[in-house]
């Protein structure tokens, strides 16, 4: 079978959430699958080290599609046309967008639906675009995956779309997140926080992320504490952010938090396994990939109680209202002085991360592809 995958999200040292279900399933799909031809639809210049196997060829299209206008231009023009010049037989769409403008059964991974319950945290002309084509593509894909049980049952409410035609393929963590000795954690703290322990945030910043909360949780921690803590947030400034500079600005204790900017997965790791406690308050989320990362590093994560990450991270750590800045911060509180509450996170979480490994997510994309395969017809073409 000659099948074509959308890898416009494979970026050399900047994979973020969809990048690395793509790069971590993807990879691993190609493997378990050596009778195929793959064709990966880049739409820039690309890493070689993104051409897993042997079998894959790559296609640059243009233009690079970052923006609504050259989305649609993308999807709509040159995927299509690619698909007859290569004579493709199926194509997979990791990103949530597919084309309109093709009869070849495709394939789609929608990791969440955030724009439809808070249009205004995107930019308007991407919130335009999502809420018009969005539920075309669902409507479209003749199979769809999700990366967790929440978005499949929002897909089904937003969209309408039958459960028995979604599939749910968690995302996984890297198995180089794990523990580390306590002299290491020192190691990793007097490089990157001048020796004192941290909370930690990992992730774009921007509305949805709720990193406002976070810093007024923290700053009131710091008042009423005598605690040397700092916060540190690893992540790219994204969007909107306006409000939160603002009460950046405003912080008595704005010294404490450490801006790191985007770190590879080479000094993320330490940067996790030497957290206190992991910082995921988002009021929404379609997975939430450093929870589980925190999980297999034996950090407890103080997590917000919506949308999926209660699914992601178990007992693992408190779920709260990410909007109660109080409980928040006695969380934080209770995670550094009560170490018996601070091992039963950790005991839990050991648990928990049986569930998840993309192993696990390769070889549920696989069985999802063959039920894809057999619901078009192209049985003849697995082997």
């Amino acid at each position: 079978m000659r099948i074509a995958i959308n890898t416009r999200f494979l970026l050399k040292n900047k994979l973020e959430g969809i990048g690395w279900f793509t790069f971590e399933v993807i990879r691993r799909f190609v493997k378990l699958n050596p009778q195929h031809q793959f064709y990966f639809f880049f739409d820039r210049p690309y890493d070689e080290r993104f051409l897993f196997e042997d079998n894959i060829t790559p296609v640059v299209l243009n233009p690079p599609a970052r923006h609504p206008l050259l989305w649609y231009w993308w999807f709509e023009y040159s995927v299509p046309s690619a698909l007859k010049k290569y004579n493709i037989d199926a194509f997979i769409s990791t990103d949530g967008y597919l084309s309109l403008n093709t009869d070849l059964p495709q394939l789609l991974v929608i990791h969440d639906l955030a724009f439809e319950h808070y249009p205004k945290d995107v930019d308007w002309a991407a919130s335009i675009y999502y809420r018009k084509y969005s539920k075309k593509y669902a409507q479209k894909a003749s199979r769809i995956i999700t990366v967790s049980e929440y978005t499949k049952h929002d897909v089904n409410s937003q969209y309408g779309i039958d459960l028995k035609k979604i599939d749910v393929v968690y995302n996984g963590a890297n198995s180089m997140y794990k523990p580390i000795s306590a002299p290491n954690k020192e190691k990793v703290r007097a490089h990157f926080s001048n020796g004192y322990p941290y909370f930690l945030y990992v992730g774009a910043i921007h509305p949805r992320k709720n990193v406002i909360t976070l810093l007024k949780a923290f700053e009131q921690f710091k008042e009423t504490r005598e605690h040397p803590h700092k916060l540190m947030i690893v992540g790219r400034w994204a969007w909107k952010n306006k409000e939160l500079n603002g009460y950046l600005n405003t912080m008595k204790h704005k010294e404490d938090v450490l801006f790191m900017g985007s770190r590879q997965a080479d000094e993320l790791k330490d940067i996790i396994a030497s957290a206190e406690a992991m910082m995921y308050l988002s009021y929404f989320e379609g997975f939430g990939i450093p929870v589980l990362e925190s999980i297999y590093c034996e950090v407890p994560v103080i997590i917000s109680d919506r949308t999926s990450l209660p699914e992601v991270a178990g007992e693992g750590g408190p779920q709260l209202d990410p909007f109660d800045v109080e409980g928040i911060e006695a969380a934080m509180n209770s995670i550094v002085v009560d170490e018996s509450l601070r091992t039963q996170y950790v005991e839990a979480g050991r648990a928990q991360k049986q569930k998840f490994s993309w192993n696990l997510s390769a070889e549920r994309f696989n069985q999802s592809f063959i039920k894809f395969a057999a619901e078009n017809n192209l049985n003849n073409k697995l082997t």
